[in-house]
């Protein structure tokens, strides 16, 4: 992999950009951010066919076009001990970033959340005079305000994906453009399996999703929480039956493992998660962006989020928000009860979950407010926003585009 990239910053493998009429830098580091990256390149090509894209990313972006100098979406990982670990892979990656900005000097970096690494790629942009855009900006707002100063610092732009992100921040000095949230795009866009929804009716029960959350680490600390939780619902519920929604393979090798002597009806399926939650009467969620695609088909949630000890303690002093969905965020309330600490919630959301299944009156009045919050924020096409809007960034003169 190391020899592959070097030789595209050789120029053996991969095109200068001097055939292109645009070559835009687009890094992604997570899954969700793969995705984002995806539909973003097909919006671009849409408006433009022409335009070569390079940078970082996972096998989404690379389906669609992207010429991945790495695979960054492969080393998504979490928390400043795991990130030290990676630390040589980082530096390496940041370098081969440097090197190609130097050398075939790209039209645009557009950056999709992932800070840790996406601040220093932005410093180079900028050391470079390329123009950087935050497309799906992190969320210093709820953490880490002070990160401010970075932004405003490396970044032409921030393209914002949540409703109050865009006055957030203007008020300190950032040019920033709210464009909707690009993963309603991406749940728009997909095609149920109906031959897989119809097989789960057929065989009756009241089904509950699992959704364990897209990274391995996720998974390990928040299994056994969701497990736990459809063992105490079956017991005051014996017609539920679950649906484990596994995001790769080896998640579903894992969970199985851990399902092994379970004597609760829980099944796994990787790919299936939309489906799982079109299906589900609620479901029980590691937080994550997840929370967005729930609201989409307005499936009633409980959430967790197990860490350890230490990180809980940091969270508690440095966390500025009252919430870590982003449904409840959105909403300014909490629609989707949510539970995050060191210990087991599990009889908590198995009460939350319980309590729609016996009261259909309160499942119907949640679903209602979560229809009317979907019709508010999730319109589709947040994408072709952000497109639209790097398009006529870049055929402004810069002095233009920062007094903007």
């Amino acid at each position: 992999m190391a020899v592959c990239l070097e030789r595209g910053f050789t120029g053996q493998s991969l095109s200068s950009g001097k055939d292109a009429e645009m070559q835009i830098f687009i890094s992604a580091g997570e899954p969700s951010g793969d995705l984002h990256g995806s539909n973003f390149i097909a919006a671009m090509r849409r408006m433009r066919p022409d335009v070569e894209f390079v940078g970082f990313g996972g096998e989404r972006m690379e389906a669609a076009g992207c010429k991945l100098l790495y695979p960054l979406c492969k080393l998504s990982v979490m928390w400043f001990l795991r990130v030290l670990a990676n630390i040589h892979l980082f530096l390496w990656v940041l370098s081969a970033a440097d090197r190609y900005f130097r050398h075939h000097r790209p039209d645009a970096v557009v950056l999709i959340d992932y800070p840790g690494l996406h601040w220093w790629l932005a410093r180079r942009a900028r050391f470079h005079g390329i123009p950087v855009f935050y497309f799906v900006p992190p969320q210093i707002w709820a953490w880490g305000d002070w990160r401010v100063e970075k932004m405003r610092r490396y970044v032409d732009h921030v393209l914002c994906t949540l409703p109050f992100e865009e006055a957030w921040y203007r008020e300190r000095g950032v040019q920033a453009t709210y464009i909707g949230h690009p993963y309603f795009d991406a749940v728009r866009k997909h095609r149920l399996d109906q031959e897989f929804i119809q097989e789960q009716r057929s065989r009756g029960g009241r089904i509950v999703g699992l959704l364990p959350g897209s990274r391995g680490q996720e998974v390990a600390k928040n299994f056994a929480t969701l497990r736990r939780t459809a063992e105490l619902l079956r017991q005051e519920t014996p017609e539920v039956r679950f649906l484990v929604a596994c995001f790769k393979p080896e998640h579903k090798q894992r969970i199985d493992a851990a399902l092994r002597g379970c004597s609760v009806p829980i099944e796994t399926h990787v790919g299936k998660t939309p489906e799982i939650i079109h299906l589900a009467e609620a479901c029980a969620a590691v937080s994550g962006s997840v929370s967005l695609e729930m609201l989409h088909y307005e499936t009633p949630a409980a959430i967790t989020y197990r860490v350890g000890p230490l990180l809980y303690a940091l969270g508690k002093m440095l966390i500025r928000v009252n919430s870590i969905t982003l449904v409840n965020l959105i909403a300014g309330k909490t629609l989707y009860p949510e539970y995050a600490s060191p210990q087991c919630h599990a009889p908590q959301l198995s009460a939350a979950i319980g309590q729609w299944l016996k009261q259909p009156e309160a499942r119907a009045a949640l679903v209602a407010e979560l229809r009317e919050l979907k019709q508010r924020v999730g319109q589709p096409g947040a994408c072709e926003r952000a497109v639209a809007y790097v398009l006529n960034a870049l055929a402004t003169p810069r002095t233009k585009r920062l007094a903007a």
